[in-house]
C-alpha cells in the first residue's frame, strides 16, 4: 500500500495557538503513519483539548480519571461498509507540554509522536499485548525516523 492519494484533516482548536503545531504538521504526520499502511483517501478529525475535557473523554471512555495526551476513536459504520473517515485523535496540549518537559524532548517531537501513535490506533494497532507494542513501537519509531526524529522510546 502507498500513501493516501487523499487526505483531509479537520482540526479543531479549543485551546489557542500558543505551542500548538499547525494544521499541516499534523497532516505531515498523520500522513507519514498512512503510509503503506492505508490505501484509499482518508479523513481523521484532530481535537485540541484542554485538560478537563481530555479527563472527561478518558474517564468516559477509558475509565481513568485523568487528563491525558491522546486518545484514538476509530470510526465505526453501523452496516460495516468502508468509508473514508478514519476517527477522530483528540490531543490535550498542556498534558503533551508537560510530558515533553519531563522526558527532556522538544515539544513538537512530542506531538509528533503522538499523533504517529494516535493514528496508528485509528488503523487498528494497539500496544495491549508484549509482541503488538513492540511491532506498533517499531513502526513509530521508523515513521518518526523517516521525519527526522528521535527514537520516542530511548
Amino acid at each position: 500500500m502507498s500513501a493516501p492519494p487523499s487526505l483531509e484533516v479537520f482540526l479543531h482548536n479549543r485551546v489557542g495557538r500558543k505551542g500548538v503545531p499547525m494544521r499541516r504538521s499534523f497532516e505531515r504526520w498523520i500522513r507519514a503513519a498512512l503510509r503503506g499502511r492505508h490505501a484509499g483517501r482518508a479523513t481523521i478529525a484532530v481535537a485540541l483539548l484542554d485538560e478537563a475535557d481530555a479527563r472527561a473523554l478518558n474517564r468516559q471512555f477509558r475509565g481513568r480519571d485523568y487528563a491525558t495526551n491522546v486518545l484514538s476513536f476509530p470510526h465505526e459504520t453501523i452496516d460495516g461498509r468502508r468509508t473514508r473517515m478514519l476517527g477522530d485523535l483528540a490531543l490535550c496540549p498542556k498534558v503533551i507540554a508537560r510530558e515533553a518537559r519531563a522526558q527532556g524532548k522538544p515539544l513538537r517531537n512530542h506531538f509528533a509522536h503522538l499523533t504517529v501513535h494516535g493514528t496508528l490506533h485509528l488503523i487498528g494497532y494497539d500496544h495491549e499485548k508484549t509482541r503488538d507494542a513492540e511491532r506498533m513501537e517499531a513502526i513509530e519509531r521508523s515513521v518518526l525516523a523517516g521525519l527526522g526524529i528521535p527514537d520516542p522510546y530511548a
